[in-house]
């Protein structure tokens, strides 16, 4: 039986001690006395714990659950179990006060930059060439790979894994649409797109982050501006226009390289260390700014509209963010400053007009498979030719005035 101490006071509060509850186990049967003889004649004893009214049951689990902070009832191999096993195997023990830890804070302790760096030794290893066919066959399978647009359709060509993810294009399978102010910097699908609102932009519908913890503090120029100002409009430049924004999601399957949009000058490069959490849809919907926890490398100038900025977002096996005229940037070290940034400017007393990109002009490559988001200055009057999640291929018009 189960039995307490001292009764529990009517105006007792939520929270317990189980120093006061008592478990007294009793025999099913006599006690077992005297010679060993006796012993080994009568038959086993079993021991029982009996509940046998349902008050009571409810009674204990109250009682365990409070009788210590909760965090404490909390461990990550069970929580793992608790959503891998079917049919809620262990949601019983929810009753007695035990909680899984969330989703969330369960995939953010993946220690996912040392998988991205583990993952990007990987693919250096040279492969043997009777291996080569097999493996990227396989991968072409699974993730819709048409190589018929890749400059060495040859798959021996490719000594590892890393060759075969950045891999070129011809010339004529991406050509450049000139009638538009504003081309795809990539292939990939639109996530989201529009006017940025109240400091916010959304990474997929419904889900929002801010922008200046996206893009950092605006200390890349020297423009004064009225401290009752928001950030957003800090950002633009000339009066009457508005902030846009377009979101792109690179698949494993598209063409890894990112291009320059449009006509514009990149004035500062921010490079934040953070976390390389997948950025695929279903993660973005699950995971409130996805895109400000994540390592990212923003490319900030002004085109002819006013402000303008690029910006890669790193991933779960994307550590690796290349900006082609910039070759002291290193991304996914080992060690970091967690919300820390690194700004480098481009433009010196020699030279007051940064780094000018022609439209279609290499810009920079991914390892993997990432983000890319435009956030930039138009008129009123800017129109984009897109729908959400849509597929988009590099060179195709994304809007115009």
């Amino acid at each position: 039986m189960v039995r307490c101490r001292s009764p529990l006071p009517p105006n007792a509060g939520t929270r317990f001690s189980l120093r006061g509850v008592r478990l007294r186990v009793r025999r099913s049967r006599a006690r077992l006395e005297g010679t060993p003889e006796l012993a080994r004649s009568t038959p086993k004893v079993r021991f029982r714990l009996q509940f046998p009214q349902l008050a009571l049951r409810r009674r204990l689990g109250q009682l365990s659950c409070m009788s210590r902070p909760t965090l404490k009832l909390r461990s990550w191999p069970l929580t793992i179990f608790y959503y891998l096993l079917p049919f809620g195997a262990l949601k019983p023990l929810t009753r007695v006060g035990w909680r899984p830890t969330s989703r969330v804070a369960l995939y953010k302790s993946v220690p996912t930059r040392l998988l991205s760096r583990a993952w990007g030794r990987l693919n250096q290893v040279e492969l043997p060439t009777w291996l080569r066919k097999p493996i990227y066959s396989l991968y072409i399978w699974t993730f819709g790979v048409n190589m018929k647009e890749a400059a060495v359709e040859d798959l021996h060509q490719y000594r590892n894994l890393s060759e075969f993810f950045r891999r070129k294009l011809k010339p004529q399978a991406r050509p450049v649409c000139d009638s538009h102010s504003m081309i795809s910097p990539s292939d990939g699908k639109i996530l989201h797109f529009g006017r940025v609102k109240n400091c916010e932009v959304e990474q997929v519908k419904g889900v929002t982050y801010s922008l200046e913890s996206f893009l950092g503090p605006r200390t890349w120029t020297d423009r004064k501006s009225s401290l009752s100002s928001s950030f957003q409009e800090q950002l633009v430049r000339k009066k009457g226009n508005e902030l846009y924004h377009c979101v792109i999601y690179l698949a494993p399957g598209d063409y890894h390289c990112f291009h320059s949009p449009t006509d514009w000058s990149v004035y500062h490069r921010r490079h934040f260390p953070g976390s390389l959490m997948s950025v695929n849809p279903g993660i973005a919907r699950w995971i409130k700014e996805l895109f400000c926890y994540n390592e990212r490398v923003v490319l900030t100038g002004g085109w002819q509209h006013g402000f303008f900025s690029l910006t890669a977002v790193g991933a779960t096996n994307v550590g690796s963010i290349r900006i082609y005229f910039d070759r002291d940037l290193q991304t996914n070290s080992p060690r970091y400053s967690k919300g820390s940034h690194n700004d480098v400017s481009y433009i010196s007393g020699r030279n007051q007009d940064g780094i000018a990109l022609r439209k279609g002009e290499q810009l920079g490559e991914f390892n993997l498979g990432s983000t890319i988001v435009l956030i930039f200055e138009a008129p009123k009057d800017f129109c984009f030719n897109l729908k959400a999640g849509q597929k988009i291929h590099f060179g195709e018009a994304m809007g115009s005035l």
